[in-house]
């Protein structure tokens, strides 16, 4: 199975967990069988998989979460990488480009495009495989997935579908999934009009589709003037943003759905959120007898009390603290618009950072390194920075000068100094930037 998974957004209503680099999907709160936690890309990349090995998964992704999904899958895992936004067609093209032309998938295989970030089982990754056979049929341009609705919602827009000429089902070796021609799409609506649909037997439009690569390709060339995935990468910043929705789906006629009744949730809420939690706190936290339906989240190294609340969530962590009604928590985006943030914590390849205090002149910064990673070769032309090791062991480059490091050591790197270290095992340290103009910009890279 070809699938390319959409990995977009900032993160804005799930603040102060999520901010503009860490989106929704890189927040580790679902736990395994371990006992650790995973993220939602962590889930569903282990979820693929499971259910198919040899899977072919791309991540369709802006440069800013390249780092955290290298951190957090690996930097074997296919990554197409939107230059800038340009909204879901130009990605979807610029990803199916990037299968044709990178990683040479024949254009007459499907592919499968579907969010990253649903909480789902592995029986959707089953209907994926069964939707994606459906698409190499070719009885249709699209294949869609409609989702079983649970509820009249007025989130979702709305499939309408009816039986079709040779009427049949996708086959797979685990599920017979009912497929039928798309007749109409609805817009969101109000909730009687969504009780109508419920009614009519609509289903929910989650975003999920399959094709053959031709077909995309093909309906790329005839809106965007390119040549390959290269060409297409080049001029990205040039291209109308539009969705897919509408440059192509609305004007295929030729689509069928496939029927989906399994769990699909869509967590783009606390209060959804929350609702996939195994268990009421992670973190340091303790909810006294009288608390009832509270969540507590804490990236704090200090402990949360809750006492008497009630259908609540509590969220810590170092770009900020929330408490909040779980009703009243999906109306946080127009509040977090309004703060003008420093990026507190952010996943980079070789690990994180997560800033400590920042004051005039000066900010102090905790680094993780992973063992057998290492920071870039770079220099700073306004800042001087001062690095002590709390813990792990490693290799320092200054000015080309190869010093061996372990916890204790500290090391001194003026402005204009080329540096960089190298994690063995786990390496922890505290960096101290020191300058009257620091700047995540002020940062030049050698070799």
């Amino acid at each position: 199975m070809n699938i390319i998974l959409l990995s977009g957004g900032s993160g804005k209503r799930l603040w102060p967990l999520s901010n503009d680099i860490r989106s929704k999907q890189f927040i580790k709160i679902f736990k395994k069988a371990d006992g650790t936690y995973e993220s939602m890309v962590q889930r569903m990349y282990r979820q693929i998989r499971s259910v198919d090995p040899d899977a072919t998964i791309t991540i369709a992704t802006s440069k800013t979460q390249v780092s955290a999904i290298n951190n957090q899958l690996g930097e074997e895992v296919g990554v197409s990488i939107e230059p800038c936004r340009r909204d879901t067609f130009p990605a979807i093209a610029l990803a199916t480009a990037y299968l044709a032309d990178e990683m040479h998938v024949p254009t007459d295989e499907a592919v499968v495009v579907c969010p990253v970030d649903p909480y789902v089982e592995d029986d959707y990754f089953v209907a994926l495989k069964a939707l994606c056979e459906q698409a190499d049929k070719g009885t249709a341009n699209l294949v869609l997935m409609g989702m079983e609705p649970t509820y009249p919602s007025e989130k979702y827009g709305y499939i309408m579908s009816g039986p079709r000429s040779g009427r049949d089902a996708a086959t797979s070796t685990q599920s017979k999934l009912e497929v039928e021609k798309v007749l109409e799409f609805k817009e969101k609506p109000d909730l009687e009009t969504a009780k109508g649909y419920l009614k009519q037997g609509a289903l929910w439009n989650g975003g999920v589709f399959a094709y053959k690569l031709s077909y995309v390709l093909d309906k790329a060339h005839e809106l965007i003037d390119f040549r390959d995935y290269r060409d297409l990468f080049e001029k990205y910043d040039t291209l109308t943003k539009i969705s897919f929705d509408y440059a192509v789906v609305e004007k295929e006629p030729n689509i069928e759905v496939m029927r989906f009744a399994g769990k699909w949730k869509d967590l783009g809420t606390w209060n959804t959120l929350t609702e996939a939690m195994e268990e009421p706190t992670i973190g340091e936290a303790v909810l006294n007898e009288t608390c009832e339906d509270v969540h507590v989240i804490n990236e704090l190294n200090v402990p949360i009390l809750a006492m008497g609340i009630k259908d609540a969530v509590i969220c810590a962590s170092a770009q900020g603290i929330l408490v909040s009604d779980k009703g009243q928590s999906s109306y946080i985006k127009p509040f977090v618009d309004k703060f003008d943030q420093q990026i507190m914590f952010s996943e980079k390849s070789w690990g994180s950072y997560q800033v400590i205090t920042v004051d005039e002149g000066s900010m102090t910064v905790k680094v993780t390194l992973n063992p057998g990673h290492g920071m870039h070769y770079h220099s700073h032309k306004l800042r001087d920075e001062v690095w002590t090791v709390v813990s792990g062991t490693g290799t320092a480059v200054i000015d080309d000068k190869v010093i061996p490091v372990k916890a204790g050591d500290v090391l001194e790197m003026k402005a204009g100094r080329k540096h960089k270290i190298d994690a063995i095992t786990e390496l922890k340290l505290i960096e101290v930037q020191i300058g009257q103009e620091i700047s995540v910009h002020d940062k030049e890279k050698h070799g």
